[in-house]
């Protein structure tokens, strides 16, 4: 019973039948085919039996395996090994098909190699997924025919095997193997000059020969008739927050990725990047109320922290409170820090509504309000306009794009720096941000 639940009719076998039942019926007209007819049959029935006996002699005629990760790296290329290997002591053909998970929305999965006796065939495929959780893969199914190919027996491996795509480590990794080797200008990072102090106040001291002049504190040094110079220390762990708005704003995909996917990846990488530096990592999302508060930390364990509570942030159609925002920032951030906020604004008339309270959040930190490009807009702005509607459409979207310049305008104007940037690119920008503050010893 296990051998037919597992045997399946190649198609050569349906055509070798139907060239049986052919000659059948020509055999009513040609009387000499009859016999030949039969032969014909008696002779795929013996291969067929023969076949079978090849195939299922052996109980386990391969070994295969996939290999998953602990995790996949959320909207980067993720590779999944395989490797078969053969029991049979004849040359084999093979046919893998891998139940992919529902989320790839891929059902054209096959593989056909001819693998040697006693060999093995070893290959991988690459898989991008663009939401975050868990992944389910099927069975790993292999059907093995023979040099009849008459049949083919199905093995299947590894059912119902789980991963969890966690937001984008891949890229946290090489935005932090850039910045430690200091090529983060090849990927469109800027280097910025070194301006000022990146310095804090520690004592007043007497001047000793090897100070910088420029330290010298002229009223120190009137009291005491005697040079005295301002000592500082470098400045480290300086708070920095990621706060992400998960309201329906974010929900937007571009390129197959949603705007809050886009911030969280940026987030993990940024706040990677900010513990390498000594300065602590905290995180907060929001949307009608906070749903995630993590204190700023610089452990090394905290990055981790971090990526799980990332991995389990979703959207609402909900929208954000940024009242509520305002109310509990100044409640849980004691300390100046700097802010880096994730939202989005399409219109002037949504941004003025919150503009109140993002200046009163600045007045206590130092607040960059990030917000994206739609590029579906840019794509209509390079179209060459050759009709009315193509007119039409293309001065709406001028439109849009120029609110957007002038949210920029009015936020700068009250003080708040604000990163308008692709959705692509927004990675790249956040960390340009990071380092010019660094440099200019705001943080």
């Amino acid at each position: 019973m296990n051998i037919f639940k597992n045997l399946y009719l190649h198609e050569r076998f349906f055509n070798y039948l139907s060239i049986i039942a052919i000659t059948f019926l020509v055999s009513f007209w040609v009387s000499i085919l009859y016999s030949i007819a039969w032969l014909m049959l008696i002779s795929l029935t013996i291969v067929f039996f023969m076949d079978i006996y090849l195939l299922f002699r052996k109980k386990n005629g391969i070994n295969a395996h996939r290999i998953l990760g602990n995790k996949f790296s959320n909207s980067d290329e993720n590779k999944v090994p395989i490797f078969v290997e053969s029991n049979y002591n004849f040359t084999i053909e093979l046919k893998i098909i891998d139940e992919l998970p529902y989320q790839f929305q891929k059902r054209d999965f096959l593989k056909e190699p001819t693998l040697e006796a006693f060999k093995t065939y070893n290959f991988e495929y690459s898989v991008i997924p663009f939401e975050r959780g868990e992944y389910k893969f099927g069975n790993l199914n292999i059907y093995v025919s023979s040099f009849f190919k008459i049949i083919s027996r199905r093995y299947k491996f590894q059912q119902n095997q789980m991963v969890a795509v966690y937001p984008s480590y891949l890229q946290m990794r090489k935005y932090e193997f850039l910045a430690m080797s200091n090529r983060l200008t090849e990927f469109g990072l800027k280097k910025i000059r070194k301006i000022g102090h990146t310095l804090e106040f520690e004592q007043i001291k007497n001047y000793v020969n090897g100070d910088d002049v420029r330290t010298i504190n002229w009223k120190a040094t009137a009291k005491k008739g005697q040079l005295m110079v301002n000592q500082f220390q470098d400045e480290k762990s300086q708070p920095i927050y990621s706060i992400i708005d998960v309201g329906r704003v974010m929900k937007m995909p571009f390129e197959e990725l949603k705007l809050l996917d886009y911030a969280i990846n940026a987030t993990l990488a940024f706040s990677n990047i900010a513990i390498k530096k000594n300065d602590k990592a905290g995180l907060i999302t929001f949307s009608k109320k906070v749903d995630t508060i993590i204190a700023a930390s610089n452990k090394k364990t905290h990055l981790n922290t971090i990526n799980e509570a990332l991995y389990n942030v979703n959207t609402n159609f909900t929208d954000a409170d940024f009242g509520y925002l305002y109310a509990m920032t100044k409640r849980v951030i004691k300390q100046r820090s700097l802010v880096m906020l994730y939202t989005n604004f399409e219109h002037m008339s949504s941004l003025k509504r919150q503009l109140a309270y993002l200046q009163a959040i600045s007045k206590y930190h130092l607040l960059v309000v990030i917000f994206f490009e739609n590029t579906e807009l840019q794509n209509l702005l390079n179209v060459n306009a050759e009709d009315l509607q193509t007119i039409y459409h293309k001065t709406i979207a001028e439109k849009f794009d120029y609110e957007k310049k002038l949210i920029v305008k009015e936020l700068e104007s009250r003080g708040i720096y604000a990163i308008l940037t692709k959705p692509k690119n927004l990675t790249i920008n956040v960390i340009n941000k990071y380092l010019e503050f660094k440099s200019k010893g705001f943080i």
